[in-house]
């Protein structure tokens, strides 16, 4: 999950890495660090504690300043030692070679073990100092540099993205990728390389992303890639449609703030091109797609976090519209306990970055178990790693979402899961003309009620002063709605470090009522639907327990307010899709008003990175 940028250029490379680092940031800031070979060609380190802005104070304040043209840098999510100085990227072997690594290697023990015997000595806690003492002994046969780092890979067991850079050549980088992503940034005043394309937008808009297995060799003006056997091949060469201004935080004060109100235009993007005014394009899933979706007999689903709650409302879609079963599982553990996988069944990864190794992982263990199926992605990042894994593919256009509490990519996700239902209802005729107009009509309404939902930010705000000294909330939804309360729990738990928990209100009085009391606020969703009486009737048992509630409910529901409880009436005219995505905005709203009360870091919040790729 951490973040690496690196590059050569015939300036001064320092000010490119700094801010490559922080563009990087929301991929781990337990530490940061920096590596320059100088016009002496020898290394200058400097790394910090903290986030990158502790760094960048350190290399402002030194006495002597750190300057080059080609260079490394790193910003750290902890896996292997804690977060110090010494554990922070770049490491450094016998002043030969020195790297920074996203990834973990899961033999380094073994690695370790070995690399004490030949005299090598350690300086760090972490798993990434192996890789950097296995690539300076490999130099020592006097192979060329790529070929060094070659040879010391294949005893690596894991994943990595690495950036290296050496004395010995001091004109090259080396980078080299399996299992975490790493592009190359080709500029007009040299090459680059970073875990992502954010990083390098002030100097290019031209990347190449490397496949699985690849190394790549850049000099200022040369890049040559060897593929996983070690053969040179050519990477098609992708120019950027990411807007400069997407990735700034213009007048809002965080990210979060900033993508909560970007979801209606997301939406829209979402939608474009995918919908006419009665129907929705199968062909949005991919020419073959209304072929596949008519053959299938069951959906699989795996995800991970709140790509995970966005797989949960679908099941109810896809079983009670689309009329065809469907499984959800979290990545994590659906990889490790051997499933089995039907014949004529579509599984269906989400995954904001296409990155997030238990899904990537997931997706190939069901390939490999049963390779007659067909297999989607929903995913926000065109060339990621599930994409070039999927038969089918569909992209959301929620565009870059830099704060680490997922937002405009859970709502974009659920039209995306919206317009798979529907498609697969029309390509099995499980959906009447009728109702796919309905849908499709009420799709288009959602960015108009979704503005008008943001419009009672002040009240949430009001609400949110209540939660300013508790520890602890219950969210409480029924059907679709216990996997929005899942995500509202999730949110608030991620941004404000309350302990937050959903059930399904139902299930209230089987064990957790017992922990109901006047501390514990509880947080309910209550949509004007078939379910709307059960829940009343689960509120008025909460309520006898004498709870703070907080009730969002559709115009048309009409909770009857009583003492401790806040009705807040948020729109009206919400259908069996649409009411899920909308029901989301206020609970977002919520934990990001909680989290300012709280004096949270809402963006980076402690010990979360954006893009999990590590298990």
């Amino acid at each position: 999950m951490c973040g690496i940028v690196g590059g050569i250029t015939n300036r001064d490379i320092t000010p490119l890495l700094i801010e490559g680092l922080k563009r990087l940031e929301y991929r781990g800031y337990d530490s940061s660090g920096i590596a320059l070979l100088t016009k002496n060609n020898t290394f200058k380190r400097a790394r910090s504690v903290g986030k990158v802005e502790n760094l960048e104070k350190n290399l402002t304040t030194r006495k002597n300043k750190i300057k080059g043209n080609i260079g490394i840098a790193h910003t750290r999510w902890a896996t292997h030692g804690e977060p110090s100085e010494k554990n922070a990227h770049p490491h450094i072997s016998n002043n030969a070679i020195s790297i920074v690594h996203n990834g973990i290697i899961e033999n380094y023990l073994e690695l370790k073990d070995s690399q004490l015997k030949q005299g090598y000595s350690f300086t760090s806690d972490t798993d990434t100092e192996v890789i950097a003492h296995a690539i300076e002994f490999a130099m020592q046969s006097n192979d060329s540099f790529v070929k060094s780092v070659q040879k010391a890979i294949t005893t690596f067991d894991g994943a990595y993205g690495l950036g290296i850079i050496s004395p010995n050549y001091p004109n090259t980088i080396i980078a080299a990728r399996k299992g975490s992503p790493l592009v190359i940034g080709i500029g007009k005043n040299g090459n680059y390389i970073a875990s992502d394309q954010l990083a390098l937008l002030p100097v290019t808009k031209e990347f190449i992303f490397l496949e699985e297995g690849d190394i790549a060799e850049l000099s200022i003006d040369k890049i040559t890639i060897y593929d996983k056997d070690g053969i040179e091949v050519n990477r098609p060469i992708k120019t950027s449609k990411i807007k400069e201004g997407e990735v700034e935080l213009g007048n809002y004060k965080h990210f979060m703030q900033k993508e909560i109100f970007e979801q209606p235009q997301a939406i829209r993007d979402t939608l474009e091109s995918r919908i006419t005014k009665e129907s929705v394009l199968v062909s949005a899933f991919g020419y073959k797609a209304k072929n596949i979706f008519k053959n299938i007999k069951q959906v699989q689903i795996v995800a991970c976090g709140t790509s995970y709650n966005a797989g949960l409302v679908a099941k109810y879609w896809l079983e009670d519209i689309a009329k065809i079963p469907c499984n959800v599982e979290v990545a994590s553990e659906y990889r490790y306990r051997n499933p089995v996988i039907l014949n004529d069944t579509l599984f269906v990864a989400i995954s904001q970055s296409g990155e997030t190794a238990d899904t990537l992982e997931a997706l190939r263990t069901a390939k490999k178990i049963n390779n007659t199926i067909d297999t989607l992605c929903i995913c926000n990042s065109a060339e990621s790693s599930i994409t070039r894994n999927s038969d089918l593919t569909f992209l959301t256009h929620a565009g870059p979402e830099i704060g680490v509490a997922s937002t405009k990519a859970f709502t974009t996700q659920l039209v995306a899961l919206a317009l798979l239902t529907c498609s697969i209802g029309v390509s099995k005729e499980t959906i009447s003309k009728k109702r796919e107009k309905s849908i499709v009509e009420g799709l288009t309404l959602l960015p108009g009620l979704i503005d008008e939902c943001l419009l009672e930010e002040d009240q949430i705000k009001k609400i949110a002063l209540c939660f300013k000294d508790k520890n602890s909330a219950l969210f409480i939804g029924r059907g679709t709605m216990h996997a929005i309360a899942m995500e509202g729990a999730l949110k608030l738990k991620e941004i404000s470090y309350i302990h937050a928990e959903s059930y399904p209100a139902g299930e209230l009085k089987h064990g957790p009522i017992a922990l109901i009391d006047d501390s514990i606020p509880v947080v309910a969703v209550a949509p004007n639907d078939e379910l709307l009486v059960k829940l009343k009737s689960n509120l008025q048992e909460i309520k006898s327990r004498g709870s703070q509630m907080f009730v969002f409910e559709d115009k048309g529901s009409k909770v009857k307010p009583m003492k401790e409880m806040e009705v807040i009436s948020i729109t009206s005219n919400l259908g069996r899709i649409t009411a899920p995505i909308i029901f989301t905005i206020p609970l977002q709203l919520l934990s990001y008003h909680v989290a300012l009360i709280k004096g949270t870091d809402v963006d980076k919040p402690r010990n979360l990175a954006k893009s999990v790729t590590v298990e």
